[in-house]
């Protein structure tokens, strides 16, 4: 009778905060309480673990304060006005601003690194450069052979008066403050902070999920340069997943006003883990703005609105007209992306994506392989990179916007991971970028319908039921 009673009582207080929790979409709340059905203490136990997009309420605290009480960019003295909002595509920026708050500005330039190796060696070129403050994050960082030119560099600064500032994510880069670098790095002279500090893993699992991460990639040196993309600090062998390399990602290097966009973001996170009040740096007054294109920061996680990242990528589906190309390494998307998609291509939009053909995460490759075939119903090209693991998170739009930075197409990138992007309206970059995007296709391998429809019933089995899965995690 007590086993019963505490089985009723398991079942009912895990499917009531399910049923209960705010913005959970309906396919994860069935997801969910079909396995606290099905498993009632190991599904409720899961569900303590994994089931809420949750950092902790007092981190909570600290990421919104150290956020929303800074300065904005667009207030700092010498920010050029406000573009008038007029054009096809002033929405799309509406949306990023609804989201981080930064404007879109004019007067920026940019230039697309052509590898994971050069765009190291510009980034320790500026580093070498820097007069006044270098400030780095990374999701992971590696103490390999670029990993360890940056720290170097990072060092070296240091050393000659600069003030320097990393700061990387306790899980993705665990083995990094686990090693000499590290320390290296802080007996030089330079601040270190980790991210999401996780400390006991039991311990945090009540207060908040263990694997909500800081997944941004940002450096900004002298208020002046700043790098977006999807590359981490590490060589392209990827040696924790060697067998998947050379990862193969895009990085662009920004000057101009969007450069104090990166600075504001990466304060806010500087500060809301545990770091100095640096804030003065937003008030310094901008250099003076020159002629340039139209950029905005676009940034997103678990204390900013719930589904902005998706949200940004539909708005961009829908307002596309003529093309549409994709790249990203992750696609578990939810069902407003997967009709937006076939959407896109349905209208007459000339809609491309390339995923990698092998993908280091087995569940994830799965899964965005069960969405194969309304997409290749619906008119979408898609194509298979078979020279390396394609990390690069790319969109171009009609030859005139473009989409990069750290966020996947996949839930978590939706709702557990902090992440940077930077929307840019430029024809002369967006054709960059889309060179870049085109060049993938020729180590790439076309997927056609016959085909996904001659998949074997068991391999078709398992990608469907990967997806069911896919909401609990």
């Amino acid at each position: 009778m007590i086993f019963v009673a505490l089985h009723v009582f398991v079942v009912v207080l895990a499917a009531a905060h399910i049923l209960l929790r705010a913005h959970r979409q309906p396919e994860s709340r069935a997801a969910w309480l079909l396995l606290v059905l099905a498993l009632p203490y190991v599904g409720a136990l899961a569900y303590i673990f994994l089931g809420r997009t949750n950092v902790g309420r007092r981190r909570v605290e600290l990421l919104k304060a150290a956020f929303h009480d800074l300065p904005l960019p667009q207030d700092a003295p010498g920010w050029p006005a406000t573009p008038t909002p007029t054009g096809a595509h002033e929405a799309l920026f509406a949306v990023g601003r609804s989201i981080s708050s930064y404007v879109p500005v004019d007067g920026n330039s940019a230039r697309l690194m052509e590898n994971s190796d050069t765009a190291i060696d510009a980034m320790v070129a500026d580093i070498d450069a820097a007069t006044d403050h270098v400030h780095l994050l990374f999701y992971i960082w590696l103490a390999d052979r670029n990993g360890t030119k940056v720290a170097e560099a990072v060092q070296r600064a240091a050393r000659r008066g600069v003030a320097c500032r990393v700061l990387v994510d306790d899980l993705g880069s665990r083995d990094l403050v686990r090693g000499p670098l590290w320390q290296n790095m802080a007996a030089a002279g330079v601040e270190t902070r980790r991210a999401l500090v996780i400390g006991n893993p039991l311990l945090r699992a009540l207060t908040g999920r263990i694997d909500l991460r800081n997944h941004r990639k940002i450096a900004v040196i002298d208020n002046r340069i700043t790098y977006c993309g999807s590359q981490n600090c590490a060589d392209p062998e990827f040696l924790p997943k060697a067998k998947f390399a050379p990862w193969v990602d895009v990085l662009l290097r920004f000057e101009g006003p969007v450069v104090r966009q990166n600075q504001h973001l990466f304060i806010s996170d500087w500060i809301g883990n545990g770091g100095g009040d640096i804030g003065d740096l937003l008030r310094v007054p901008l250099r003076e703005v020159t002629a340039g294109f139209k950029a905005q920061v676009i940034a997103t996680g678990p204390t900013f609105r719930n589904s902005a990242m998706p949200e940004m990528f539909v708005t961009l589906l829908y307002a596309a007209k003529r093309s549409v190309f994709i790249t990203t390494p992750y696609y578990v998307p939810d069902a407003a992306m997967q009709a937006a998609l076939c959407a896109c291509a349905n209208r007459g939009v000339d809609t491309t994506i390339i995923f990698p053909a092998r993908n280091d995460d087995f569940a994830v490759g799965a899964a965005s392989r069960s969405y194969y075939l309304d997409l290749l119903r619906a008119g979408v090209k898609i194509f298979e990179y078979e020279a390396g693991l394609l990390h690069a998170k790319t969109l171009t739009m009609d030859g005139q916007i473009l989409l990069i930075g750290s966020a996947n197409m996949d839930r978590r990138s939706f709702d557990l991971n902090y992440e940077n992007n930077i929307l840019v309206e430029n024809p002369e970059l967006a054709e960059v970028l889309r060179a870049r995007q085109e060049s993938y296709l020729a180590q790439s391998r076309r997927v056609l319908p016959e085909e996904v429809q001659d998949w074997a019933v068991w391999r078709r089995l398992w990608n469907n039921v990967i997806t069911i899965v896919g909401p609990v995690l």
